[in-house]
Formats: C-alpha cells, sequence, structure tokens
C-alpha cells in the first residue's frame, strides 16, 4: 500500500529532483508542488513550519542572493518571515516531503528513507 505524499519541489534544485525521484522509485502516491509557481499562502507557509516543527526564519535559504541583499540584516518577527516566504519562495528550503502532519527537509542523504519508514 502507497502513502499519500506532498512534496514541495524546485525541479531546478538537483537535491528536489533526487528526493523527487526516490519517492517515485519507491512507488509512493505523490503530489508535487512546484512551490516556486504555484506559491504558498502565508497559512500554508505557517502549517509547513508546523508540521516541520521550525520557525519561519529556520526555513530561510540564507546563501540565496536575494536574503544577503535584503533581509540578512533584518530582524523580522514569525508573521513577517511568513509573509517574506510566501511572497518570495525563491527563499525556502528544499525539498519539504509531508506525510501525514510531519514533514522533513529532504537535503542530506538518508534522511528521507528513514522519514518514511
Amino acid at each position: 500500500m502507497s502513502t499519500k505524499l506532498t512534496i514541495y519541489h524546485n525541479p531546478r534544485c538537483g537535491k528536489s529532483r533526487a528526493a523527487l525521484k526516490e519517492l517515485e522509485e519507491k512507488g509512493n502516491d505523490i503530489h508535487v508542488v512546484e512551490y516556486l509557481k504555484d506559491t504558498l499562502s502565508v497559512d500554508e507557509v505557517k502549517l509547513l513550519c508546523s508540521q516541520l516543527g521550525v520557525s519561519p526564519e529556520a526555513l530561510i535559504r540564507k546563501g540565496e542572493e536575494l536574503y544577503k541583499s535584503t533581509y540578512k540584516n533584518q530582524t523580522l518577527t514569525d508573521t513577517e518571515w511568513f509573509k517574506v516566504l510566501s511572497k518570495h519562495p525563491i527563499l525556502m528550503e528544499r525539498p519539504i516531503v509531508v506525510k501525514g502532519d510531519k514533514a522533513i527537509i529532504a537535503r542530506t542523504e538518508g534522511v528521507l528513507a528513514k522519514f518514511l519508514k
């Protein structure tokens, strides 16, 4: 029996492509969200953070040029970070895989397999 999973995916990201391939190879029922095209609402970003168990600031890709040029030296509230991530999805870590009410950032090898057990 396959498990319904959602992957927040950027097809231009090698780690995201690898995670999607791993999910497909395991025969999972996958809902792919290309979050750069279908941007998330503030509430959807909040839900993802809740599922991940992280603050919105922990979801920020700090190596991204937009972060460095615009947000690096700012102190924002969680509410403000939720809005930033909704407006600028390129800043969001990827890929994120959701199973039920839990989620992980599947960037490191082995994390996804352990999550799917």
